[in-house]
């Protein structure tokens, strides 16, 4: 019996560390590790004191996809990938709470399937030299139901994503730059701790800011430019009255560095 966890979480500063963790198994997705992801995005949520996620894994492989043996005839009976409860967050960003801070995620190896649907949905994305990605559910009979028809033609154009969603081809890691689903290609040993480095550069901003900066973004994807415009000065409005605008301006002035507290 393996009593290792399926997910390992680290906190280090302000950035929280999320590792997948079956590396015999490619780190492919049981049922258990599937809610063990979730509890963690759930933890790194609801701590203030997180301004940042880094989700990784351990060993030589992102992720070989989903246990199908397993996790498929559960989906078939209707069983969530993830807990559906109004405070539980969904990894993919699809039911549930959604998330309000950043993850950036980083990939090695093998990445197929959910690993690339959580890198869709993470908001800063690094792949290691080498790594081989796919979306290839066509060539099992079934499709992505973890975001990837949504985000992946939106994020890389229709041509690029229909490519690699309609035939389940292999693409390496300078492929994944090429089309804007990676914004970096970086060496396997420096893989996590480039990481770490976006990380803490995301953590050390000041983290209402980084929040509403995000929500903006994502308001204007998601629901079109008018809607994103009216929301835009109230957000940027209520920023001006913090405690960390304050600490913006007096560090500029002062020549130091700011220290943010989230207020």
């Amino acid at each position: 019996m393996n009593d290792e966890p399926t997910v390992t979480t680290e906190i280090r500063g302000h950035v929280f560390l999320m590792g997948l963790n079956r590396p015999r198994k490619m780190n492919a997705f049981n049922l258990e590790m599937l809610r063990a992801l979730s509890e963690a995005y759930t933890a790194y949520e609801h701590d203030d004191d997180l301004r940042c996620a880094l989700l990784f894994a351990h060993g030589d492989h992102f992720t070989a996809g989903l246990d199908l043996a397993e996790v498929g005839p559960a989906v078939a009976r209707g069983v969530s990938l993830f807990p559906e409860g109004d405070e539980e967050v969904d990894p993919l960003d699809l039911t549930g709470r959604r998330r309000a801070k950043p993850v950036v995620c980083a990939v090695q190896g093998t990445c197929l399937t959910i690993g690339v649907e959580l890198l869709l949905a993470s908001d800063i994305r690094l792949a290691a030299r080498g790594a081989t990605l796919a979306q290839m559910e066509v060539c099992r009979g079934i499709m992505p139901f973890g975001g990837a028809t949504l985000r992946l033609p939106r994020l890389t154009g229709w041509g690029n994503g229909m490519r690699y969603l309609l035939t389940g081809e292999r693409f390496d890691a300078d492929e994944a730059f090429r089309i804007g689903l990676v914004q970096e290609v970086v060496d396997p040993a420096r893989l996590l701790d480039r990481g770490l480095e976006m990380a803490r550069l995301v953590a050390d901003q000041a983290p209402l800011a980084v929040r509403a900066t995000r929500r903006a973004a994502q308001v204007a994807v998601e629901q079109g430019r008018d809607a994103a415009v009216a929301a835009l000065m109230d957000e940027a409005r209520a920023l001006f009255t913090t405690e960390d605008a304050r600490e913006g301006v007096m560090s500029f002035i002062q020549r130091r560095k700011a220290e943010f507290t989230g207020r």
